[in-house]
């Protein structure tokens, strides 16, 4: 199984680098592309979600990396819920962790 890395930047201009266990990332997200803080968050909640269900499926255990992650997203995230029209860019994915 994959793992993969999705960079966002934050309306703060702060950029994450974030972890998937899984490919499924890419068909949720666009690289390059700009979303509603809500919508982003949606998006990453479900595709971590199946992200650890296909671990799961694989291994007989769901991804704790995936949870966590999806943890600190939602921590950042409500950092802007006083922010009007927040915005997450995600700016890249890949199989590796810098670039």
């Amino acid at each position: 199984m994959p793992q993969m890395y999705f960079h966002v930047k934050w309306p703060d201009e702060k950029v994450e680098h974030c972890y998937s266990p899984s490919s499924v990332i890419k068909s949720y997200f666009e690289t390059g592309k700009t979303y509603a803080l809500n919508e982003f968050m949606q998006r990453a909640e479900s595709a971590l979600n199946e992200a650890s269900e296909r671990v799961n499926a694989k291994y007989g255990y769901h991804c704790s990396s995936a949870m966590d992650q999806l943890s600190s997203l939602k921590i950042k995230a409500k950092q802007f819920d006083d922010h009007q029209s927040p915005e997450v860019t995600v700016m890249n994915i890949t199989d590796k962790l810098t670039q």
